[in-house]
């Protein structure tokens, strides 16, 4: 089995040590830093987003798998070129204001930066006021809106309008997330997309920028 294969399946099962041993394993044996990045761990993780979305992987195995891809990534960060580790896109995320619930984002936030993509996490409580301030500083491709509680879902609303209203709508896409949002509501308040979970949201962030 090639040294991207083992590393692939290594972090599939979030085993974080033996990880770690055949990262610098394949270095030494001249395995390039941007194969052992975009091959095996990028790739893994997208296999990890799709187990979670069908059930087969749960919420701890995969934190396990995407800190262990974190850790990875340090070894491989001083060795890749700039132009090598250009991010995948510009990603602002936070928890509406009102609502602070952020285990959902946090595991979202993992998987979208696992995948390559630079993401500024405003934590939780997040006004329109702060989410347009993080836009303008940023200059995000998508911004993500996260909730867990019916009663602030308007905000969600609200932050959406405000962001249209701002004249920023066109320069960038909203996905939004959380137990009591869905499809239909994402359509209603002109998001551009709704993640079911983690493993969705950073797949529809790739086809959205693909």
């Amino acid at each position: 089995m090639s040294h991207i294969d083992t590393i692939q399946k290594t972090l599939i099962t979030g085993d974080e040590e033996t990880l770690l041993d055949q990262v610098r394993e394949a270095l030494d044996q001249g395995v390039a830093p941007q194969d052992i990045l975009s091959q095996a761990l990028i790739a893994g993780m997208d296999i990890v987003g799709e187990r979670m979305e069908s059930g087969e992987m749960f919420i701890p195995e995969v934190l396990m798998s995407a800190q262990a891809m974190g850790r990875a990534v340090e070894i491989l960060k001083p060795l890749l070129g700039d132009e090598e580790s250009a991010s995948s896109g510009r990603i602002i995320i936070g928890t509406v204001k009102g609502d602070l619930h952020d285990i959902g984002k946090n595991l979202v936030v993992m998987m979208l930066e696992s995948s390559g993509f630079e993401v500024t996490d405003l934590g939780v409580d997040v006004s329109p006021d702060d989410f347009l301030k993080a836009i303008e500083e940023v200059n995000p491709h998508i911004v993500g809106l996260s909730a867990l509680l019916t009663t602030t879902i308007p905000m969600m609303r609200e932050t959406v309008s405000k962001i249209i209203e701002s004249g920023k709508r066109d320069t960038l896409k909203i996905m939004v997330g959380g137990a009591p949002v869905n499809q239909e509501f994402a359509d209603e308040i002109g998001a551009d997309a709704y993640a079911a979970d983690a493993g969705a949201a950073s797949k529809l962030a790739k086809s959205m920028l693909g």
